[in-house]
Parts: C-alpha cells; sequence; structure tokens
C-alpha cells in the first residue's frame, strides 16, 4: 500500500479554539491512523545537516523551511491512494483546529 508523509502545522491559539467534541473526534482519529499502523510524532527542534562534497559534516540549530504557522508533527500513513489519504488526514487535530495538513507521496527507494 501507498504511503504518505504528513506534516502538520497549527499554534495553539487555533487548537484551544476548536470545540472540544471536534478535538475529541480529531483525536480520535490519530488513534485510529496509529492502530492501521501510522508513525506519528510531535515535532521537536530540527538539526540542519550538511556535507558538501563528503568533506565535513556542518550542523546548524533551527529550521530550514518556514511557515506562519509552526510545524506540530509528523505521521508516516499508508492509504490506496492520494484522495484516500487526504481523506485520513482531513479529520486529524492540525486540519480541524484551524491548521493545516501537508500530504506528500513518499516514494520509497531500493
Amino acid at each position: 500500500m501507498p504511503k504518505f508523509v504528513t506534516i502538520g502545522y497549527g499554534d495553539r491559539a487555533g487548537y484551544d479554539r476548536t470545540p472540544q467534541p471536534i478535538g475529541d473526534a480529531a483525536h480520535a482519529q490519530d488513534t485510529k491512523l496509529r492502530s492501521e499502523g501510522a508513525v506519528m510524532g510531535i515535532a521537536s527542534a530540527p538539526v540542519q545537516v550538511r556535507n558538501p562534497e563528503a568533506r565535513g559534516v556542518e550542523t546548524l540549530d533551527g529550521p530550514f523551511m518556514s511557515s506562519a504557522l509552526p510545524i506540530a508533527g509528523f505521521a508516516i500513513i499508508e492509504a490506496a491512494d492520494l484522495v484516500d489519504a487526504i481523506e485520513k488526514v482531513s479529520q486529524v487535530p492540525c486540519a480541524v483546529a484551524h491548521g493545516v495538513v501537508e500530504v506528500w507521496p513518499l516514494k520509497e527507494t531500493p
């Protein structure tokens, strides 16, 4: 089954203004996705890693990407296709709590 990487963006203000029953249902959707094998995690502080021409590793604290909303978390989910993946994430906390979820088809390499 195809895999998809999801990136959830959202902030506490959006989460706090979401009605409790909608938030509860969104967390239930996360639980359902986990039961289907999704790997989920909350974003922590990133580190950029570079190794130009394999001459030496360079690191820099902080994100490379930027967004109006902070990154809240990541997941790897399985879905029949992109439409199914979108349906699955359309009810997770970031999607319903005034945030956004990006869905990236993952093409595994050998």
